[in-house]
């Protein structure tokens, strides 16, 4: 299974560009005297956005509105270098500012729970999706998607109506969907976001971010793909650690720390965590690990370092079906991670275990008796047990 390729949000909006969806000039800097040079570039007011593939930028001090370039040159050397929530700032995006009427919210997903794609729009962008999904659910428009026919006119028109889009606001939106349902359909993407999509004071529709998810399993199948991946990749401390390390790991941005063997136990494992959370709060899963086939008790090592690394993370859910990979070596390794983080490991550790040596597996468990590990042998209990854990430490 190929992993996913989250872009950066100066990646995506070239993308977006591509397929003519609006977008304000924009350019990317890695030192403050560059940042400057683009800021007078563009002209008047601007915004100087740490590019990390994260949310909280702006909670952060990650995003600062800028008039002059020597302003973006003093918010620059301020933002790069900055850590937000584990992720290290090295690039910059300078953006032209924009005079903002209203902010909607419109994305375009894979639904893999319907095996279909699911359009979400809502009037109320800019903020937390997350959170208006859990306090004002009825403000979030849910239209599925039928892959063959996609977004056309009379689709884009379905979810603006259901997103209650004023009249002359929803005709000027109608085609901003379907250009972004192109950038979905034609760069084989998973998640095409953008929070806000904006009214300006001029009446335009304007995409002021942009957040894509690529299946790398596509990629045979664009010429770009190889340049993308690299440079989306190489400031991700946890995605490169796990690369050196063979595993197969991507980030996400819940709380739960997901470790499995094999992708189709591992997928299972996000959807029910993900079920689990909506009972405890709304958690959700922080990432996609897996230890493979035939992981060793080193593997399962490296695996709990790097995900215990992830300061999102609140609790681990280590769900292993031993086959290949035998029960026992996998409670080794959880054993050996735990002796050799000592004091550093202080989130707790859900564990299902089944199948090859599974007697073993959790008489290790038991014999050790750690404090931060939970052994719980049902799938769905133990999901549960994670998300209410991860809950608790709110």
């Amino acid at each position: 299974m190929g992993c996913n390729v989250d872009l950066f949000e100066y990646q995506a909006r070239e993308l977006f560009a591509a397929h003519q969806v609006p977008v304000l000039a924009a350019m990317v800097a890695s030192t403050p005297e560059e940042a400057r040079e683009a800021a007078a570039r563009i002209g008047g007011v601007t915004v100087v956005k740490a590019q990390v593939k994260i949310g909280g930028r702006g909670k952060a001090g990650g995003i600062r509105v800028v008039t002059t370039p020597d302003e973006a040159f003093d918010a620059a050397r301020e933002i790069l270098g900055m850590n937000i929530r584990g992720h290290t700032v090295e690039k910059v995006m300078i953006s032209q500012g924009a005079d903002i009427a209203q902010e909607y919210y419109f994305s375009v997903l894979l639904d893999r729970a319907n095996r279909s794609y699911l359009a979400m729009a809502s009037v109320e962008g800019g903020m937390d999706i997350e959170g208006l999904a859990k306090e004002k659910p009825e403000a979030l428009a849910r239209v599925e998607i039928d892959p063959v026919t996609g977004i056309d006119e009379a689709k884009a028109r379905e979810i603006v109506a259901a997103a209650n889009f004023p009249g002359e606001v929803g005709e000027k939106v109608v085609p901003v969907l379907q250009k972004l349902y192109e950038v979905y359909r034609d760069e084989d993407a998973t998640l095409v976001e953008v929070n806000p999509l904006v009214l300006t004071t001029q009446g335009e529709i304007i995409a002021l971010d942009a957040k894509i998810t690529l299946d790398d399993n596509a990629a045979f199948r664009h010429e770009n793909r190889a340049a993308l991946s690299q440079a989306a990749g190489h400031l991700d401390p946890l995605e490169r650690k796990a690369r050196e390390k063979n595993l197969k790991y991507v980030t996400l941005e819940g709380s739960v720390g997901i470790i499995g063997n094999g992708a189709g136990l591992v997928m299972s494992t996000l959807d029910v965590v993900a079920a689990a959370g909506e009972r405890h709060g709304g958690q959700k899963p922080a990432n996609f690990l897996d230890i493979g086939g035939g992981a060793s008790a080193e593997t399962m090592t490296a695996s709990l370092e790097i995900v215990l690394a992830d300061e999102q993370v609140r609790s681990v859910l280590v769900n292993v079906f031993g086959g290949i990979t035998a029960c026992d070596d996998v409670a080794r390794g959880i054993v050996g991670a735990l002796e050799e983080l000592g004091d550093a490991a202080t989130k707790p550790l859900v564990v299902r275990l089944d199948g090859n040596n599974v007697d073993e597996g959790r008489r290790i468990l038991a014999e050790y008796n750690h404090p931060l590990v939970t052994g719980v042998w049902n799938m769905d209990e133990a999901a549960d047990k994670a998300a209410e854990l991860a809950a608790a430490v709110e």
